[in-house]
């Protein structure tokens, strides 16, 4: 059994190096955000109310995480800000990263799952955002 002082280490841990990778899921559009934040909130609220407070406080990542729990919505402008950087990345990288086909099919294939995907998730007009 694992002593409850190593346990919220761990879990805090865990809370820290899911938000840094949230954070990267912003900028990398095949690395998923709201999964990793969602996994920190859990992580922080069983190990450190100070940590959870923060993130459920965030500028950013606070709304982000009450809209998709509560809501379970995106608001359209995240929509579209994830899908015109998925899109930009994957045609760089099918233009000028390889030149292999299979590659490049592979990264179409990709990106029209996450795309559809995230289109199945329900909007969130501005009006009903936390």
């Amino acid at each position: 059994m694992i002593k409850p002082k190593v346990r919220r280490l761990f879990l805090r841990i865990a809370g820290i190096f899911s938000v840094g990778l949230g954070t990267l899921g912003v900028f990398l559009p095949l690395l998923p955000t709201t999964p990793f934040l969602l996994l920190a909130a859990a992580c922080f609220v069983r190990s450190s109310p100070r940590h959870y407070q923060w993130l459920m406080r965030h500028r950013w990542f606070g709304a982000y995480i009450r809209n998709y729990r509560e809501k379970r919505a995106i608001p359209r402008k995240i929509k579209i800000i994830t899908l015109s950087l998925l899109w930009c990345t994957l045609g760089y990288s099918a233009i000028f990263v390889t030149e292999r086909l299979p590659v490049r099919i592979g990264l179409f294939l990709i990106g029209a799952a996450v795309t559809v995907h995230i289109l199945k998730i329900k909007t969130l007009s501005a009006d009903k955002q936390l």
